[in-house]
This record gives structure tokens, C-alpha cells and sequence, in this order.
């Protein structure tokens, strides 16, 4: 297997309507897991998001989980942002997808660096930065 770094995001509770909504943010195949798949039919939180793992065409891997019975949830960090970066302009509509519904805290837009660029923290609050490189001919 070759080694991969991937993003693993925790929700309080709505790790299912996240990543349904990366779903339609970036396509691909979703895989959910629940804590009463795993063996906890009765327990509590059976219906929450054991792992939920998301394998889009753009060759992207986002993993995200609810945060398990018992355990205190802890709201994500400034401290990690996902970045989005290349020369596809496919990265325009995510980020469109992205923001809408979020806060935007720089918009995309052309930068010193030549690139566009901007950030975002969608509508689950996770964190986002989106660099469009532009091609040179």
C-alpha cells in the first residue's frame, strides 16, 4: 500500500450530513460506517458516524468521524485549514460549492503571487484555503 496523508475531521454529530455534503461538493463513492454497525446496536449514539470515508475522481481521500459516546467533541482548530491547490479550474466550482452556506474570510480572487486565491470555513465549520494556480503560455 503506498502511504497517503489524508484529512480526518471530527464532527459533533453531523459527520453524516458533512461529508454527504462533500459528496456533492467533489463527487465520488461515500462509505459510512455507524457505531451500531460496529457493535453497539443499542448503545448510545448507534446511528452517529463510527468512519465515513470518501474517495472522489479528482483522486482526493476525505475521512471524517462523530465523535464517540462519551468523548468531548473539540470544534476544529485555526490551527488546520484543508487546503485545495493546482491549475484546475475545477477548483473554482468547489470553492463556490464550498463557501456557500460558510464564511468567507478572503475571498478568491487574484493575488500578489499571480495565483487566485481565498479562504473559507464551510457551513460544518471546517476550514478551507483554495489556490487556482495560473497557467503560463
Amino acid at each position: 500500500m503506498v502511504s497517503r496523508l489524508n484529512p480526518y475531521i471530527s464532527f459533533n454529530g453531523n459527520a453524516r450530513d458533512a461529508m454527504e455534503f462533500y459528496r456533492s461538493v467533489f463527487g465520488g463513492d461515500l462509505n459510512v460506517s455507524t457505531f451500531g454497525e460496529a457493535g453497539q446496536p443499542d448503545g448510545p449514539g448507534a446511528d452517529k458516524v463510527m468512519h465515513a470515508q470518501l474517495e472522489t475522481p479528482a483522486g482526493f481521500t476525505l475521512m471524517a468521524s462523530d465523535t464517540a459516546p462519551g468523548m468531548d467533541y473539540s470544534p476544529p482548530s485555526s490551527a488546520i485549514t484543508v487546503s485545495l491547490s493546482g491549475d484546475d479550474q475545477e477548483l473554482r466550482a468547489y470553492w463556490e460549492k464550498l463557501a456557500d452556506g460558510g464564511t468567507v474570510m478572503m475571498p478568491l480572487e487574484k493575488q500578489t503571487w499571480g495565483d487566485e486565491f481565498g479562504m473559507c470555513v464551510d457551513r460544518y465549520g471546517t476550514p478551507w484555503m483554495v489556490d487556482i494556480g495560473q497557467s503560463q503560455s
